[in-house]
């Protein structure tokens, strides 16, 4: 444990991550951002964004993720109303990615479709853009409908395919600064097995 929190403490007294590493910046400066313009994304950045979900590591090389991507502000808006709070922000978003998975195909389709759009969002984060996940799967509607069978309705999806969430990608309205390192819980790293709660008293 001591290791972890002077390589933590080596972080901190570095002032910042190096940038000759490329993912690195974008893991360390992305944040939920729930406020955007009113810019439309390019048909470049579009397809950049996709091919990072299309690349994300998938059970057995199966890659049975699918992608939805949503512009109408009609659409978006009635989407934002699958859940009663937290996903606000569809309203004003200029693309949402709804992100499916396909549990007759892969029994991990939670796994893949989670890591499909993690390489989304930190795509968008290195583009210089905002996003932000709003969850579907094991949500309710206010009235009490199932999220999954609200957006399933809403967007034609077939019953063989099963709705994550929904990851929203536009420009930033506003930004967040980045989490300092000495935030981080670096107590939560353990070396070589999880110490025994006597051990872990100690440390506390």
């Amino acid at each position: 444990m001591n290791e972890v929190r002077e390589l933590g403490q080596e972080l901190i007294e570095q002032g910042e991550v190096s940038h000759t590493h490329e993912v690195l910046p974008a893991i360390c400066s992305r944040r939920s951002i729930r406020q955007f313009t009113d810019a439309p994304l390019s048909g470049e950045d579009v397809q950049i964004l996709l091919e990072a979900g299309l690349r994300a590591p998938s059970s057995r090389g199966a890659h049975t993720t699918q992608f939805i991507l949503v512009e109408s502000r009609e659409t978006l808006t009635e989407l934002s109303y699958m859940r009663p709070d937290g996903a606000d922000f569809l309203r004003q978003v200029p693309l949402g990615i709804v992100i499916l998975g396909s549990p007759m195909e892969c029994e991990r389709w939670i796994a893949d479709a989670s890591l499909a759009a993690g390489y989304i969002q930190l795509q968008a984060e290195a583009l210089g853009l905002g996003s932000c996940w709003a969850d579907v799967f094991g949500q309710n509607t206010s009235n009490g409908q199932e999220a999954s069978e609200y957006v399933r309705n809403v967007l034609g999806i077939p019953y063989q395919l099963e709705i994550l969430c929904i990851v929203a990608v536009g420009h930033k309205a506003s930004s967040l600064a980045p989490h300092a390192v000495e935030e981080l819980r670096w107590e939560q790293i353990h070396i070589g097995r999880y110490p025994a709660l006597e051990e872990e008293a100690s440390q506390s």
